[in-house]
């Protein structure tokens, strides 16, 4: 378990450092971009931690697709003001909040309720769930996986680079608009 621990977080340390531009230390400290990024790697696998899901990156995601993997994508963002403008082709959409949801509140939840959400996630609990939202240091996909966890679902993979990640590796969206 802790060579699966040291494993997760120097793939999270890669995808973080590859994040950062290659002329941030241009027009900004050096040290302290890498004070932000230490902090946003170090947030992140505790989340995965405290979750107990795995995480994907973007690029095995789009091979995870392209290669016809069977999974449910859910876009935990606001379906007007993000999902609807651009999503993971085939992705659907459940609104979470960012602050960590402990006890389940529909009123951060667009009113759906956790039966809703384990109907969209379906009867199969061994399913790939793959939950994501904006960017690395938004957590509505920690909520949601947290929650598909707490649900009994047991193949949780969150996206942490989410959307923006999608787009700038040139991927196509959707749209519902």
């Amino acid at each position: 378990m802790r060579m699966l621990r040291r494993v997760l977080l120097l793939c999270v340390c890669a995808v973080l450092l590859a994040a950062v531009p290659a002329t941030a230390g241009l027009f900004g400290d050096k040290f302290e971009d890498e004070v932000v990024t230490e902090t946003s790697a170090v947030k992140l696998v505790r989340e995965v931690q405290q979750g107990g899901y795995d995480v994907v990156t973007t690029e095995e995601l789009k091979g995870w697709i392209d290669g016809g993997r069977k999974m449910i994508i859910v876009d935990t963002m606001p379906f007007e003001a993000s999902y609807a403008k651009g999503h993971i082709p085939g992705a659907v959409p459940f609104e979470f909040p960012v602050p960590l949801m402990e006890t389940w509140d529909t009123t951060k939840t667009a009113g759906k309720s956790p039966a809703d959400y384990e109907a969209l996630l379906g009867s199969d609990k061994d399913m790939l769930i793959v939950v994501y939202c904006g960017f690395v240091k938004c957590t509505r996909s920690h909520n949601g996986a947290i929650w598909a966890k707490k649900l009994g679902y047991t193949n949780v993979v969150r996206h942490p680079g989410g959307i923006f990640a999608w787009k700038g590796k040139g991927y196509p969206v959707e749209t519902a608009e």
